[in-house]
């Protein structure tokens, strides 16, 4: 139970510091820590994800830094998007599933360690076509509801390389994505966790939201006091060793 406390103050910590990332680490927290079978940790991830996006989401909101046009050009296709995830979760193995989960961390230590020019000043950037903000909202959300991710390493640069918000609105407006794509996908979960007799631990999840909020505004009070570059590149060293391990056992086990 100790090492189920550090670890959510783990996740929160890291999403503090680092603005994202943090939720990607807690599937393998809630698998290899807590001892949750596959399914229910990615079910537990979901909600717990969408909790703590919430919280840090509301600042943005009462400052004005979410532009709801994108939240439901993106969003809205994410929310089904997710739902379509968690409902094709019911025709995949447990370990293609983590398979897919060892790869996104692999693309978030790419995102990490060599992350794109993400300019204040929106100006520089076109924003994307309707129908094309609508289909990476729905990817993202399929790979969210299938894997448990929030997604926000993808949505930020996203939304500011290919849809031409500043920085700030974009991790505002990410966040508000983050939470409804995220409770979306827990509650497409729930008929699945029926059906293989999985019941929801409330007290994990409640345990592991206040202590990932809690972590959040520590790591981000912290965070104004270290190198940034630093930090993202040390985190993506430990999900490159992290994913590396988990791909090589999954793949051995579908071969």
């Amino acid at each position: 139970m100790i090492l189920a406390w550090i670890g959510a103050i783990l996740i929160g910590v890291t999403l503090g510091l680092l603005g994202s990332g943090g939720s990607i680490l807690t599937v393998p927290i809630l698998t290899y820590v807590v001892g949750q079978e596959t399914k229910l940790a990615i079910a537990s991830s979901l909600i717990i994800v969408s909790f703590i996006s919430l919280f840090s989401a509301l600042f943005y909101a009462y400052n004005k830094l979410v532009k709801w046009r994108t939240v439901l050009l993106f969003g809205l296709p994410g929310i089904i998007g997710a739902v379509t995830g968690a409902w094709s979760a019911h025709f995949v193995s447990d370990a293609f599933q983590m398979l897919i989960f060892s790869i996104l961390l692999l693309i978030a230590a790419f995102f990490l360690f060599t992350p794109p020019t993400l300019k204040e000043d929106k100006s520089e950037h076109a924003e994307r076509a309707m129908h094309q903000i609508i289909i990476d909202g729905f990817l993202v959300g399929l790979v969210t509801g299938l894997v448990g991710v929030g997604g926000g390493f993808l949505i930020i640069p996203a939304l500011v390389l290919l849809g031409g918000l500043s920085m700030r609105l974009a991790i505002g407006t990410s966040l508000v994505i983050v939470t409804v794509q995220s409770f979306a996908g827990f509650i497409g979960y729930m008929p699945l966790l029926n059906t293989l007799s999985l019941t929801i631990d409330w007290s994990i999840i409640a345990l592991f939201s206040v202590l990932g909020i809690l972590g959040s505004w520590f790591g981000h009070k912290l965070g104004k006091r270290i190198h940034q570059q630093h930090l993202k590149k040390g985190f993506s060293i430990l999900l490159v060793f992290m994913g590396l391990i988990m791909l090589y056992k999954y793949m051995s086990t579908l071969i």
